[in-house]
């Protein structure tokens, strides 16, 4: 017993010299020597920042590209590392993900609705995973709704995007980065971001309905809706909101067999007005101001 309690002690001492040794180069790039106490410090090179191919990526270097020179640290565990992202402010940690990550998606982060807002991108990304949930169409939605939770229930509405199913995302149509269209949409407008999926609805057309011209977002909402076609409200109410009140326009909804009745059965005024987005046809001088077949 006591030449077996010595051994154990023997190998604790051999086990603790070793951790005391002074690490390589390489342990300490490869992660192996910090993951002796950060038990998550190698899932990080299982991730983007671990591509050997990509010259750019942190693995060459190891953690002290991130958080600096460890060999304070490594001396004694009671030395902090020079940055510790815990104890660092939103626009102290941005800066050290900026000093590779500028430019290009990036380029208008400085001045953004996020960066104005403190918002540090380990708030959104998660570094030391071998897979990070905001990358990912499926999972992105709920590393969003963290902070945007009134559009949470929007998207179980019943005209919505199909974005539970992981067949849109958020980053489909915004830039988390910023961007100089409104609502840090990807392209310069509203309407440009939502050309690139519907671009039949583009034109150019002979005749334009001013409200497609100037803004989507005028009678839909893309988050979802409980109106058809991601309309804000159903016709002919919605319509009703910019058309004046004359003639069966403002004529109360009816399911008789008056002229009213089109208003309220089916599509409502698509009914008549197919064409809501714009119209090259018909040939019919009504029919044209009119956005029909």
């Amino acid at each position: 017993m006591r030449a077996l309690l010595a051994a154990c002690c023997g190998f604790l001492f051999l086990s603790s010299g070793a951790l005391a040794q002074s690490p390589s180069a390489e342990d300490i790039s490869s992660g192996k020597y910090c993951a002796n106490c950060h038990a998550n410090a190698h899932l990080i090179w299982a991730g983007r920042h671990g591509t050997k191919a990509d010259a750019r990526a942190p693995v060459s270097v190891g953690c002290a590209m991130c958080h600096g020179d460890p060999a304070e640290h490594v001396k004694s565990p009671a030395n902090p590392m020079p940055r510790r992202f815990s104890k660092m402010a939103a626009a102290e940690k941005n800066e050290v993900c900026l000093t590779c990550h500028q430019g290009r998606t990036r380029i208008h982060w400085q001045g953004s609705k996020h960066e104005r807002n403190d918002v540090s991108c380990s708030s959104c990304h998660q570094l030391h995973a071998a897979s990070d949930p905001v990358r990912d169409k499926l999972t992105q939605v709920d590393v969003c709704f963290a902070c945007h939770k009134d559009i949470r229930p929007l998207i179980n509405r019943p005209s919505r995007h199909p974005i539970r199913e992981g067949m849109v995302s958020c980053s489909d149509c915004h830039n988390a980065h910023g961007s100089v269209g409104p609502s840090m949409v990807v392209r310069d407008s509203v309407n440009d971001t939502c050309y690139m999926c519907h671009m039949e609805k583009r034109g150019p057309f002979v005749r334009t309905h001013q409200p497609v011209q100037e803004d989507c977002s005028i009678c839909h909402n893309p988050h979802g809706t409980t109106a058809p076609n991601l309309l804000k409200i159903r016709q002919p109410f919605l319509c009703q909101q910019c058309h004046e009140p004359t003639s069966h326009r403002g004529t109360a909804g009816s399911l008789t067999g008056s002229s009213s009745a089109a208003n309220t059965v089916a599509r409502g005024c698509l009914n008549c007005h197919t064409n809501i987005h714009g119209t090259n046809n018909p040939t019919d001088l009504n029919n044209e101001r009119t956005f029909r077949r």
